[in-house]
């Protein structure tokens, strides 16, 4: 027996979003069902203005309901060094710290010959554009992941910004407060031991 078509429709819907399968689509779509009118319109409402209010900054590339976005806006924060993340949820995760207060930029991804990716599908023009017009930059800060991948992005961004005489720094790996050395792979021991500070 087959679920009726809206059911199907909104099961389907749920399965395109990135690590939904059917069991858990499913359970979404019935939930979906149970909730009262209100917070289902709600919920579409929200759904919609996400996708129709939000764009990317002009700047630094981050998601945005202002152009430029509120972080490029501010004055106050460090205006000589610019921290380098793949994605705009990556911008939210180190500036919750409230440790780090310069400036950002999105690349949207990284290098991936695999999946087709080059430089020219990635934010690195811009970056480099805002480099040469803004001289008080002194520091590029990458914050790529520690894949494969975000090694060969880093890489590429150092060497086409360090010939500008600007510092180029890489955020440290390694291993986790609190994670046990018998249990780290091969590349965490490894960065954790090029990343070594002084005690």
């Amino acid at each position: 027996m087959q679920y009726p078509q809206p059911i199907e429709k909104l099961i389907d819907s749920y399965m395109r979003l990135p690590g939904i399968g059917a069991k858990t689509a499913t359970r979404l779509a019935f939930y979906t069902i149970d909730m009262n009118k209100d917070d289902v319109a709600s919920f579409a409402q929200a759904l919609t203005a996400a996708k129709t209010e939000l764009h990317y900054c002009s700047i630094c590339g981050n998601i945005t309901d202002d152009d430029p976005c509120e972080i490029c806006q501010d004055k106050t924060r460090d205006q000589s060094t610019i921290l380098v993340v793949e994605q705009p949820k990556d911008v939210m995760s180190i500036d919750r710290t409230n440790d780090y207060r310069g400036l950002y930029h999105v690349l949207h991804g990284v290098l991936s010959p695999i999946e087709g990716k080059g430089p020219e599908d990635l934010n690195i023009e811009s970056l480099i554009k805002r480099l040469q017009t803004h001289p008080e930059v002194k520091e590029v800060i990458v914050a790529t992941n520690a894949t494969p991948e975000g090694e060969a992005t880093a890489q590429y961004l150092a060497r086409l910004i360090k010939p500008a005489k600007i510092k180029v720094t890489r955020l440290a790996h390694g291993l986790a407060v609190g994670s046990d050395i018998e249990y780290a792979d091969q590349m965490t021991l490894l960065k954790a031991v090029e990343g070594r500070t002084e005690l």
